[in-house]
């Protein structure tokens, strides 16, 4: 798998999806799509590039992003619902589907990564 082929599929689906969504739903969609594509995005870039650079560091580098993405989508969804002012319940929504989705997606390509490396 080259590094940008699957950021690539990745980003194309979630704008597709979200562009179908966002017709009828606006920027709540879009919002709750944003942060999960970003966060996977930026995990599975540095998640890739640590396993084939220095694959002993993975285990550290993985927890510290968890930690970050903790306060990342806790600062971002206070920011959505308490200062933009989107609705809560399309938000939480899309974001929810989203964040799932994605981190599913990015589950089975560290699979696949693992497995191609042995």
């Amino acid at each position: 798998m080259g590094r940008l082929t699957p950021l690539l599929w990745l980003s194309t689906a979630s704008v597709v999806s979200a562009a179908m969504l966002g017709a009828r739903f606006g920027r709540e969609v879009w919002l709750g799509m944003l942060a999960p594509l970003a966060v996977v995005s930026a995990t599975w870039a540095m998640t890739e590039r640590v396993y084939r650079t220095q694959p002993q560091r993975l285990t550290s580098v993985m927890i510290s992003a968890f930690a970050g993405k903790l306060v990342f989508f806790g600062a971002y969804v206070g920011l959505a619902i308490g200062v933009l002012g989107v609705k809560p319940v399309p938000f939480a929504a899309s974001f929810t589907a989203y964040f799932i989705a994605l981190h599913v997606i990015e589950a089975l390509w560290l699979k696949r990564l693992f497995v191609s490396s042995n």
